[in-house]
């Protein structure tokens, strides 16, 4: 975790003190600043991208400091208010996508201080499905849902899921699985009932391979052909590759950048041990080494048991294959 803590008294300098030390100790990192005159718009947005924002001070500082850059449930970060006391601690936003919550109880505990929380599934030691679904690594396509689910949980009704996964766990309280007409969908396609909640995990490469200096663009634009032809969801993809050769394409270097996704390379030699059947093309082999690089790289950039979801598609100079990795959906604790 990245945590940023702003205080506006010495004696809240000190609490920030300990704090920054509490989250070295725990491994994370948090840097600490004394708020000048004028100078916590300035903090707050340099900030906001970070994991976690913590205000030594009263909530309402925090609230008017946060409000101009809220964007949304799903991106938006833990945001906890502790007075200089140190006797309460509040989550004030994102309490269960951004982990609030949790870095509440965390730092309550570590003060002796009393965590506030207020979400009403907490209070009710109902099951919530985002926060479930982010401690999983899934990611929510349509965070909008959220709350009709939360809603009939809280009513004391059963939320039916339906998952193309296996599922592993005794499941929570109000949760039963469904194979139609369900409340909740855990997938990687993009087809499926539109007023479900859709959570997405991403485990699924994609494997890149194009000419010499093909743009940005044009590798956006096979991208979303990739997507289209195999019914994937974006949110689906979790890293890019491709071969070595192609370590510092500017194009995909660029692609990746703006979809902030991590880029692995692989040798030839790497590329061509990987076992199975693929589109080979003998003029691929004797530029590259490597008989077909999109297709390898994405079985390979999946890791053991990856397969491919959708083979060789080519134009403008750009081929892709994307590959998905086994996945288990687990409610074990």
């Amino acid at each position: 975790m990245n945590a940023a803590v702003i205080t506006f008294s010495e004696k809240g300098y000190g609490l920030g003190e300990r704090l920054v030390s509490y989250f070295g100790q725990s491994g994370d990192t948090a840097t600490l600043t004394r708020c000048k005159q004028g100078g916590l718009e300035e903090w707050t947005k340099e900030h906001f991208p970070d994991d976690a924002l913590i205000f030594v001070g009263s909530c309402g500082i925090a609230v008017r400091a946060i409000a101009p850059f809220l964007k949304s449930k799903t991106s938006d970060p833990a945001v906890v208010v502790i007075d200089e006391l140190a006797a309460f601690v509040l989550p004030l936003l994102s309490g269960h996508i951004g982990g609030a919550n949790n870095l509440a109880v965390r730092l309550a505990h570590f003060l002796g201080a009393i965590p506030i929380i207020t979400t009403a599934t907490d209070i009710h030691g109902i099951f919530a499905i985002d926060t479930w679904a982010v401690k999983r690594g899934l990611k929510i396509a349509n965070s909008e849902c959220i709350k009709r689910v939360s809603a009939h949980l809280l009513a004391g009704e059963v939320i039916r899921i339906n998952s193309i996964f296996p599922v592993t766990g005794q499941l929570p309280k109000g949760i039963a699985l469904c194979e139609n007409d369900c409340d909740v969908l855990i997938t990687c396609c993009t087809r499926g009932r539109e007023d479900a909640l859709k959570l997405v995990p991403p485990i699924v490469t994609l494997g890149v391979g194009c000419r010499k200096d093909t743009a940005a663009e044009a590798i956006e634009r096979a991208f979303e052909l990739t997507l289209q032809k195999a019914g994937c969801h974006p949110l689906a993809v979790a890293r890019v590759c491709s071969i070595d050769l192609k370590a510092r394409e500017p194009g995909i270097l660029e692609f990746c950048r703006r979809h902030a996704l991590p880029y692995k390379t692989f040798s030839a030699q790497e590329l061509m041990a990987v076992p199975g059947v693929y589109d080979a093309s003998s003029f691929v082999k004797q530029v590259t080494g490597a008989d077909n690089v999109c297709e390898r790289s994405a079985v390979l950039g999946s890791g053991e048991g990856g397969r491919l979801l959708t083979g060789k598609i080519a134009g403008n100079g750009v081929t892709m294959a994307l590959a998905i990795a086994p996945y288990t959906v687990s409610f074990a604790d």
